[in-house]
């Protein structure tokens, strides 16, 4: 037999992507004292550990991470067999027209589009930003069959699956007055340009919960559809900008820009997958929320488990 299993596989993804021992056991249905036995009888039969104890979020050791790739294909390969049959099962046509509030989201929703073309040919598929109107009525009104949004609305037969945390985190010039801060606070907006996507104030995770909430207005807002040109403008001195932590990596890599939190704590949100809940059972849905969940954890950095 095996010294590897799937269920060892599936506990390793799971930790990976809750970050803790208590959530992963939860997220694989075991208490914590059988996840805990079933890794330590793994590792001792490997003969080496696989992550750091008492570290959050856990850190995996090299031989978890060769596991952890390992889970990815394996696991990959199931979900595809499984989705083959319920595709002969339930019939492979449909209708799946996704709307997304923010452009920076392309960066990981885009290989879970391309694999779900591959797998769902038959499903007509459309795509659309929601800058120009208000995407969730339309999901509840059966215009759209699912919004990416982090700012969900108590509205009837909608469902909101959480897929993870993200820091709003602002970027600056690396000549910035403000870059020499530890954070920022309110106040350091009042003379600022704010570069945003061309929304209302209300949706920005800025003004919703750092600016707004203690009465500040930045000095001038400007609007761009692209965070590539806001980048832009932010590299040579022409405003700030906002946006999760995860889509400002690319940039910080690159030395276009400084990130700074909103706060000593940061402001933390999630990012949801808006459904009507008539299609939750829904092959083909059930499959892009699972591949979609997946690829998140896989491709950005800093984030986290939406439980934590």
């Amino acid at each position: 037999m095996s010294i590897i299993e799937v269920r060892h596989l599936k506990t390793l993804t799971a930790l990976r992507e809750t970050g803790s021992l208590v959530e992963a056991a939860e997220r694989v249905h075991l208490t914590q004292s059988a996840l805990s036995h079933q890794l330590k009888d793994l590792e001792e039969k490997l003969g080496c550990p696989l992550f750091i104890r008492k570290t959050k979020p856990v850190r995996f050791t090299s031989a978890g991470l060769r596991l952890l790739q390992l889970a990815d294909d394996v696991l990959l390969a199931f979900r595809s067999a499984q989705r083959d049959i319920q595709r002969f099962a339930e019939g492979e046509s449909g209708r799946l027209h996704i709307a997304i509030e923010c452009h920076s989201c392309y960066e990981w929703l885009m290989p879970t589009i391309d694999h779900f073309r591959e797998h769902w040919p038959d499903v007509e598929l459309d795509l659309s930003t929601a800058f120009s109107f208000m995407p969730l009525p339309a999901l509840a009104r059966g215009d759209l069959d699912l919004v990416v949004t982090s700012d969900p609305q108590e509205l009837p037969n909608i469902e909101y699956i959480p897929l993870f945390q993200y820091e709003s985190q602002v970027a600056l010039s690396r000549h910035h007055p403000l870059a020499k801060k530890e954070f920022l606070v309110p106040e350091d907006f009042k003379n600022e340009t704010l570069i945003t996507y061309p929304v209302e104030s209300e949706r920005l995770d800025i003004f919703k919960h750092f600016l707004t909430p203690a009465g500040v207005a930045p000095a001038k807002i400007r609007h761009s559809e692209l965070t590539l040109m806001m980048m832009q403008l932010v590299a040579s001195g022409r405003g700030v900008c906002c946006l999760p932590n995860w889509a400002l990596t690319e940039y910080t890599n690159r030395q276009y820009a400084i990130t700074k939190s909103l706060g000593e704590e940061g402001v933390w949100c999630k990012l949801y997958l808006a459904i009507r809940k008539d299609q939750r059972e829904n092959a083909y849905m059930d499959d892009l929320i699972t591949t979609a969940s997946k690829t998140c954890f896989k491709n950005l950095r800093g984030i986290l488990s939406p439980d934590l």
